[in-house]
């Protein structure tokens, strides 16, 4: 039987690059040989497309905050309208050549937005994760929260911010109405990145500058005492949640660093202990909030439980994190799905959605 050729997209140019090709690397190891035949596409950070050999695409591939991408001198030229086998064309000789579905594993703005999204879908083409909408209204912290909110699905309190209100944004006002402390965020990126737990006024306008630098759109969240939980989602039309797990947070607060780099950083218990009660509960809405994003394939939701057993979603991500560490994975694994079967279950529920 012939094997699916897999596109795999990786890097890109957002502050996450770094993770994506972590990601990649993970999937490219786990991958079923048995029934798919890879094709790496990496992005590097000046946007441009690039071919790679699967077994040489990385320099410093086993170390976090080094990995890279090779140099390459071909580069994609792209057209949407083009042939099955054409679509992507390189501008030296030949070409990637077909790919019958996309793996895209690119986190953050220009990847994880929709961008990417709307031009495999343009070029006809099926993919693995959300849609355009589901990944725009995903990555969009303020659009997000908007949408739970009038689902009635429970979130905390926020405030939004652009940047041409920077000058009249003072803390006593952001402190009178969401207390302290506050975490301060850019609306369009993930992974922790630019994100600050502010305490008082000293901190604040470092914290709003550097979120600023990420995005013209931050968002201010109360915060939220109670315990970090995470349920991983699975499936197109009739969706599946995984056990929760937690996150303990050995430093203030799950950061990048303690996400992808540093493995000592947070103490993951999975699956979590909770009551059945609990465990059911998060896992209901869990899938609802996949529902009102317009979700497809797979996503992980976070969450808050307080301590009078209240729960409060947190944020979504519609391309999560796939590497030796991340959450998304490791739940599936310890609901019944292995790493291996999870991938090839998203690349089936692309292509089941692809299907007319």
């Amino acid at each position: 039987m012939k094997k699916i050729r897999v596109g795999i997209i990786c890097g890109g140019q957002s502050a996450e690059h770094e993770v994506s090709l972590q990601s990649a690397k993970n999937i490219i190891e786990a991958i079923d040989r048995d029934k798919y035949e890879v094709a790496v596409i990496g992005i590097d950070k000046a946007g441009r497309w690039s071919p790679f050999d699967e077994t040489s695409f990385l320099l410093h591939a086993d170390d976090p905050k080094q990995i890279t991408l090779k140099d390459s001198t071909e580069f994609f030229r792209l057209q949407p309208g083009g042939s099955d086998d054409k679509w992507l064309q390189v501008s030296g000789a030949g070409t990637v050549g077909d790919i019958d579905v996309f793996f895209p594993v690119l986190h953050g703005p220009m990847g994880e937005d929709g961008t990417v999204q709307g031009l495999l879908k343009l070029a006809n083409k099926p993919f693995v994760g959300a849609g355009v909408l589901g990944s725009a209204v995903g990555m969009d912290k303020d659009v997000m929260k908007r949408l739970l909110r009038d689902a009635k699905v429970p979130i905390g309190d926020f405030l939004v911010l652009h940047h041409d209100q920077r000058d009249d944004i003072h803390f006593d006002e952001i402190k009178t109405r969401l207390g302290t402390p506050v975490f301060i965020k850019p609306a369009n990126y993930g992974s922790s990145v630019g994100i600050h737990k502010v305490h008082n006024e000293d901190t604040f306008d470092g914290a709003l500058k550097d979120a600023f630098s990420f995005d013209r759109k931050v968002v201010v969240e109360a915060f939220v005492e109670g315990r970090e939980l995470e349920c991983s989602v699975l499936g197109n039309n009739k969706p599946m949640a995984s056990v929760p797990g937690e996150i303990i947070p050995r430093k203030d607060f799950y950061s990048y660093e303690a996400k992808y780099i540093d493995e000592e950083g947070a103490y993951l218990k999975i699956p979590a202990e909770l009551k059945t009660t609990i465990v059911h509960q998060i896992q209901d809405l869990a899938v609802k909030t996949f529902k009102v994003l317009c979700c497809k394939g797979m996503a992980r939701v976070d969450f808050f439980l307080k301590k009078n057993n209240d729960i409060l979603v947190n944020e979504i991500n519609t391309i999560p994190g796939f590497t030796k560490i991340s959450m998304y994975p490791r739940l599936w694994k310890e609901s019944g799905i292995p790493y291996s079967e999870l991938i090839d279950r998203l690349i089936q529920l692309a292509l089941e959605r692809y299907e007319p």
